[in-house]
């Protein structure tokens, strides 16, 4: 994908006790990860590391297939 165009995210929350799950899940490739915060994180902060998890995670993978 060139880098002129943004990769479309698609973030998923879920409650776990103390905890909060986020998913993200890039609509390209259908590529998941998951990060694992407190509940008072901010959603946003989560957020963003789970799009830096997926970026590195889709750089990784598209370095194994070269």
């Amino acid at each position: 994908m060139p880098e002129s165009q943004p990769r479309i995210v698609y973030f998923e929350h879920t409650a776990l006790g103390a905890y909060i799950r986020c998913a993200a899940i890039c609509a390209e490739t259908g590529t998941e990860v998951v990060v694992m915060g407190p509940v008072q994180a901010a959603l946003h902060d989560l957020e963003r590391l789970a799009r830096r998890k997926l970026e590195r995670r889709l750089a990784q993978d598209a370095g194994e297939g070269a």
